[in-house]
């Protein structure tokens, strides 16, 4: 009931005209950069993050809610019409949907796309409001080493999940982390890999970070493989469903909500999982026409995993702003994003700023409707944005990159680290190291450094104390299995074919 009480105040803080109209910008906004192709949530939020500078705390992060929202759904127009995800969790919105473009049902894919979005959108952002509470409860009893081990987790689960090795995802952690020591200790005032430069002494702003590894590091790279020929855009006309369409997708709908929410709420568990589930489930559900559109261009196909895309994302709310953890790319930026403003997400967050929490996850619920009414009518123009030149928009983005980074104090050492760490992220996926575990390691290493020192403090320096709560053990016993999962499944995989190759074949 008090749910109830502080979500009704955050709508009275999401429904003003002001917050109304940031609501609108951020939908239409993240809408524009996530249809483009390359472009995911993530890198859609980072390159958008400096224009929220001198925007009010609980208006930007509304702004940001839509953005987030807004660069979900973009992603699915380009794996229709163009065969081109955004991001991983697109690929599989990519296989049916093109291939119902390319049948003439453009209109159909994008239409069941934006609703399935609708519809899972709002059924986990209720889920959100009666979770994140609970969690916050469990969290108020967290201790230091508690944190320590929460951020051990995180570490260890998206440097598993979100890359094709751990040794690459633990590389890449190993990066973030380097990062995040820039600047003077804390604790004992010491200068740390700062080489001599006095701006440095503050460390990396968290922006400069995102911004680089994402926005420029993507731009460089897409650069090195440009094609200057326009991609070709399959013709798009009003969004709509017959009713067949909508016999065969509100299940689908349901179903993708079901996997997508709690995979989400996961450390490392992401949006990738839940609509690899969704689609391996809708397929082997379909009977009739649609087991025979299969691989032609089935309408469950685009569905389901559009609503557990989407459900995804607010699962992926609940442990960012009850424990501070991202367990997404996405997740990690809006991390930044809080910190940009000074604030920590976490148990405190909600006794100390109710009114931008629930205001927050109030304008999840508008957005959500905003873009329904936005993306079905305006289908036909997101498919021409589509026809911008890649050496256009991938200039125009570094231009914007750069003049958001120099907005921030003004110094031209910001460029610098821009420009540096924007050739890191290119050498980083042109060797396959994965952006998520650096940009998490940056972020939540300095505050597992901190928890470790008051653990070890508390326990007069006995490491035994890191392992005294249960909390702490559970934990610490998932993030090892966590890293040692990939290692075993790759074993089982060696020993099959040798147990096949070992059966004593029966004599005629």
């Amino acid at each position: 009931m008090e749910s109830f009480e502080l979500l009704l105040g955050g709508f009275a803080e999401a429904l003003t005209p002001v917050n109304l109209l940031y609501a609108l910008i951020g939908v239409t906004l993240g809408t524009l950069v996530g249809v483009l192709p390359g472009i995911g949530p993530a890198m859609t939020v980072a390159l958008l993050l400096p224009i929220t500078f001198t925007v009010p705390p609980a208006s930007a992060f509304i702004m940001f809610a839509g953005i987030y929202y807004g660069g979900m759904y973009g992603g699915s127009t380009t794996s229709i019409l163009l065969n081109t995800p955004g991001e991983s969790s697109s690929m599989i919105t990519a296989l049916e949907g093109n291939k119902m473009a390319r049948r003439g049902r453009a209109a159909q894919a994008l239409a069941t796309a934006a609703i399935g979005s609708f519809v899972a959108g709002t059924i986990a952002t209720a889920l959100l409001v009666v979770a994140a509470p609970a969690v916050v409860s469990f969290a108020i009893a967290f201790g230091p080493e508690d944190y320590f081990a929460l951020a051990v987790l995180a570490f260890t689960a998206v440097s598993s999940v979100l890359s094709r090795s751990v040794v690459r995802g633990l590389a890449s952690l190993v990066l973030g982390l380097a990062i995040g020591l820039i600047g003077i200790d804390q604790q004992t005032g010491q200068a740390r890999l700062t080489l001599g430069i006095p701006q440095l002494l503050d460390g990396i702003d968290v922006v400069i970070v995102a911004v680089g590894l994402f926005a420029m590091g993507e731009a460089m790279y897409v650069a090195s493989r440009l094609r200057h020929a326009v991609p070709e855009v399959v013709p798009v006309g009003r969004a709509w469903m017959g009713r067949s369409d909508w016999r065969r997708s509100w299940r689908p709908w349901l179903r993708g909500t079901a996997l997508g929410f709690p995979f989400g709420a996961l450390p490392g568990g992401g949006a990738e999982i839940p609509t690899f589930l969704s689609y391996a489930a809708e397929k082997r559900l379909a009977r009739g026409v649609a087991r025979e559109e299969y691989g032609k261009g089935a309408i469950e196909g685009v569905a389901g995993p559009e609503a557990a895309n989407n459900a995804s994302a607010a699962g992926t709310l609940v442990p960012l702003l009850t424990l501070g953890l991202p367990t997404s790319a996405t997740a990690a930026i809006l991390l930044a994003a809080f910190q940009q403003y000074g604030l920590q997400p976490g148990p405190q967050l909600f006794d100390h700023n109710p009114a931008l929490v629930w205001g927050m996850i109030a304008s999840l619920f508008v957005g959500n409707t905003m873009l329904l009414v936005l993306n079905l009518p305006l289908a036909p123009l997101w498919a021409r944005v589509l026809r911008i030149p890649r050496p256009y928009l991938y200039a125009g983005i570094v231009l914007f990159a750069a003049l958001g980074v120099y907005a921030l104090n003004a110094t031209v050492v910001d460029l610098v680290v821009l420009y540096l760490l924007g050739l890191l992220g290119f050498a980083m996926r042109r060797f396959g190291l994965p952006i998520a575990p650096a940009v998490i390691g940056m972020i939540l290493g300095p505050m597992a450094e901190i928890q470790l020192r008051r653990a070890l403090a508390i326990g007069a320096g006995d490491v035994g104390v890191l392992v005294r709560s249960p909390v702490a053990v559970v934990l610490l016993a998932l993030s090892l299995l966590a890293l040692l999962t990939p290692v075993f499944r790759r074993l089982l995989a060696r020993r099959a074919p040798a147990a096949v190759a070992h059966v004593p074949r029966e004599e005629d």
